[in-house]
């Protein structure tokens, strides 16, 4: 399918204040989460890069060890198998691209 509706698209929780709608493309996957004030994102590492944006709110994220407070229009390159971690400032937005697609992730909210 070429074109999709964010909105019509099933979300789901995979975390503990962290819902989220997937998209696949053939080699990546697109997250887009909605994020609770407060939830935190356990330290973990895969084999995926991912590059990571705020679209709303303020979002922490530590990468390797180096933390940083990102908002809106701030962008993370994660490369594959670094740990990092996070926890929302705010209520947030995030995007994350992921590739290749997250298999884990295949048929979860589509």
């Amino acid at each position: 399918m070429i074109f999709r509706e964010l909105d019509k698209i099933n979300s789901k929780e995979i975390l503990p204040g962290y819902t989220v709608r997937f998209v696949h493309s053939e080699r990546m996957t697109f997250a887009y989460w909605d994020v609770k004030k407060g939830s935190p994102l356990p330290e973990h590492s895969h084999h995926h890069e991912q590059v990571a944006n705020v679209l709303e709110g303020e979002y922490e994220l530590t990468v390797n060890g180096e933390t940083k407070r990102l908002v809106p229009g701030d962008v993370a390159v994660i490369p594959s198998n670094i740990p990092h971690s996070g926890v929302a400032i705010t209520d947030c937005k995030l995007l994350d691209v992921f590739a290749p697609v997250r298999e884990d992730y295949l048929g979860t909210t589509e």
